[in-house]
C-alpha cells in the first residue's frame, strides 16, 4: 500500500504523522511511504533520515494526496486538505467531528473513508490512540495554567506552589481520566492544593489510593463543581465523552463569580469545550479573558511540544497503520471491534453514532460497509 504523510498546516502545529522508525517498519512490511519534504524539520528530523528508513519524498501536499491510498496525519484536515481527499482513499488522524459541522460536511462530500484516532477503543473501553496525547495535554495544562496565573499574563499573580509561609494555589481538576490524572500529578508535584472531581466512585477510589490521600478526590455534581470552582485559582477541564461534544460543566454564571485573575484551562476544547465561556484558541494567541477569568483553550495543546508528542503518538498509532496497510481497512476493522469504533465517515455516510447525533445525520453502523 502507498501511505502518504503530509506536513501539518494547522496554526502552530509542529507534530509529524510518522517518524523514521515507523517508516522503516512499514517498508519492512512491503509498503511504500511518501512523505512531504520537511515533514520532521520542526522536531529535528531531516528528510535524509526518512529516506534512509526507506521513505520517498514529495515536494508538495498535492502530490501526497493525489498518489496515496492511505493518508496518515496528526490533526484534522484543514479545508484545503479536505478539497484534495477523494472517494476510496483512507484518512487516519484525529478528527473531533462532533463540534465541527464544517469538517463533517466536507468529509461526507469528499467520499473518503475517515478513521478517527480519538474513537478507536480497546476491549476495556480505553482509548489507546488518544491516551498519549491526553498524557501530554494533562501535564501541559498545568504548565500553561501556572504561566497564565502570572500577573503579566493576566492572572492573579499567584505562584502555583507558593513559598514557605504563603499558601499555594488551589487547583481544581474536573475529570479523573488520563488528562485529569496527569494534570493532578504535575500540579501536586509543583506544590499546589489539588482537588479532582469525577462521577465514578471506583475511579475516585483508585485516584485516592494512587495519591496516598494527598489529593482531594470528590464526587462530581452541580454543587461540588460550583463549590470548588469558586475556591480555585486554576481550573482544568478534563472531561471526555467518546466521540461526542463535551458537556458544559462550568456555566457562565460560575465563571462570573470566580476569583478575579483565576485561570481556566479547557483541555476538552477539541470536543467543543466543557466550559460555557470557552472558544478555541491557538498557540499564537492562546488566551482571552471573560469576567476577569483568564481562559486558555488551545485546540492542539500537544503541538507545542512536538518532539515528545510525535514519538508518543507514533508508538501508539503504528500497529494500527500496519494493520490497515497489511490487510486493508475493511478486514482490519472487521476483525477488531475496538478499531471498528474508529470509523467515523465512509463514502458519504456517518458511521459514528455520537457524530450523527451531534449533526442530525443518519447513523450508518460500520458493519454495514465491512462485508
Amino acid at each position: 500500500m502507498l501511505i502518504g504523510v503530509p506536513r501539518e498546516i494547522k496554526d502552530n502545529e509542529y507534530r509529524a504523522g510518522t517518524v523514521p522508525s515507523s517508516v522503516q517498519e512499514l517498508v519492512h512490511h512491503g509498503h511504500q511511504v511518501l512523505i512531504q519534504a520537511g515533514l520532521g524539520a520542526s522536531i529535528g528530523l531531516t528528510d535524509e533520515q526518512y529516506i534512509a528508513a526507506g521513505a520517498q519524498v514529495a515536494g508538495s501536499a498535492e502530490e501526497i494526496f493525489s498518489r496515496s491510498e492511505l493518508i496518515v496525519k496528526v490533526k484534522e484536515p484543514q479545508p484545503a486538505e479536505i478539497a484534495m481527499l477523494r472517494k476510496g482513499q483512507v484518512l487516519f488522524t484525529y478528527l473531533h467531528l462532533a463540534p465541527d459541522r464544517e469538517q463533517t460536511a466536507g468529509l461526507l462530500q469528499s467520499g473518503v473513508t475517515a478513521i478517527a484516532y480519538e474513537t478507536v477503543s480497546t476491549k476495556d473501553g480505553s482509548l489507546p490512540l488518544l491516551a498519549p496525547m491526553s498524557e501530554v495535554a494533562g501535564r501541559l495544562a498545568v504548565q500553561a495554567g501556572a504561566s497564565c496565573l502570572e500577573k503579566d499574563n493576566g492572572g492573579a499573580g499567584i505562584l502555583l506552589g507558593g513559598v514557605p509561609g504563603v499558601d499555594s494555589a488551589h487547583v481544581l481538576v474536573i475529570g479523573g481520566g488520563i488528562v485529569g490524572d496527569n494534570a493532578a500529578y504535575i500540579a501536586k508535584g509543583m506544590g499546589a492544593h489539588v482537588t479532582i472531581l469525577d462521577n465514578s466512585i471506583p475511579r475516585l477510589r483508585e485516584l485516592d489510593i494512587s495519591y496516598g490521600g494527598r489529593v482531594n478526590c470528590v464526587f462530581a455534581n452541580k454543587a461540588s463543581i460550583e463549590k470548588y470552582a469558586l475556591e480555585a485559582d486554576l481550573v482544568i477541564g478534563a472531561v471526555l465523552v467518546r466521540g461526542a461534544a463535551a458537556p458544559k460543566l462550568l456555566t457562565a454564571d460560575i465563571i462570573r463569580r470566580m476569583k478575579q485573575g483565576a485561570v481556566v484551562v479547557d483541555v476538552a476544547i477539541d470536543q467543543g469545550g466543557c466550559f460555557e465561556t470557552s472558544r478555541p484558541t491557538t498557540h499564537s494567541d492562546p488566551t482571552f479573558v471573560v469576567d476577569g477569568v483568564v481562559h486558555y483553550c488551545v485546540a492542539n495543546m500537544p503541538g507545542v511540544v512536538p518532539r515528545t508528542s510525535t514519538f508518543g503518538l507514533n508508538n501508539a498509532t503504528l500497529p494500527y497503520v500496519l494493520r490497515i496497510a497489511d490487510t486493508g481497512w475493511k478486514k482490519a476493522l472487521l476483525t477488531d471491534e475496538g478499531f471498528r469504533q474508529g470509523l467515523n465517515i465512509h463514502a458519504g455516510h456517518v458511521c459514528c453514532e455520537a457524530v450523527a447525533l451531534a449533526h442530525g445525520e443518519q447513523y450508518s453502523p460500520p458493519e454495514k460497509f465491512l462485508q
